[in-house]
């Protein structure tokens, strides 16, 4: 199984949500309004009047087969929007309860 962390400006959150349910991602935790900055480009996103906008982010778990869809769309919902901003990382998970 795989973890994949994404964090993107909250303008981009419903489309993620409309990919999850076209891959039939479940099982995620997401947070809709939390503050961040990207490491090279963009601008911050901190939520007060002089960088009013904000982030989301969402951590899903998903079966391996599901994991380079899932990231594929990303990147293109990423490349679609550049000036707003997408960031996904994936890595191996094991175990439940």
């Amino acid at each position: 199984m795989k973890a994949i962390f994404l964090s993107c400006n909250q303008a981009l959150f419903d489309e993620v949500h409309q990919i999850m349910e076209k891959l039939g991602v479940r099982g995620y935790t997401a947070v809709e309004e939390l503050i961040g900055c990207g490491t090279a480009t963009g601008e911050p996103h901190l939520g007060d009047t002089t960088w009013p906008t904000m982030n989301s982010a969402l951590l899903a778990i998903v079966e391996d087969a599901q994991c380079a869809p899932f990231m594929a769309a990303l990147k293109e919902l990423d490349n679609a929007n550049p000036q707003l901003g997408l960031r996904a990382f994936w890595w191996e998970v094991g175990g439940t309860l």
